[in-house]
């Protein structure tokens, strides 16, 4: 199965609650933060919602 490397490039400052609580359940703290995550429905959903604030690309 595949994976994604999901790194966070903007801050969540001054975001709505729901995207810092989506930042949050990636496993994302912190700008540059990085997490290698399933390659789903949930986690392809999760990055949708906050495509704006992460940068996706593919992990081996």
């Amino acid at each position: 199965m595949a994976n994604l490397k999901v790194t966070l490039i903007r801050s969540v400052i001054g975001r709505p609650q729901n995207q810092r609580d989506i930042v949050k359940a990636l496993g994302l703290g912190r700008v540059n933060s990085s997490v290698v995550l399933p390659d789903n429905a949930a986690t392809r959903g999760a990055v949708i919602k906050v495509n704006h604030l992460v940068a996706v690309e593919a992990a081996e």
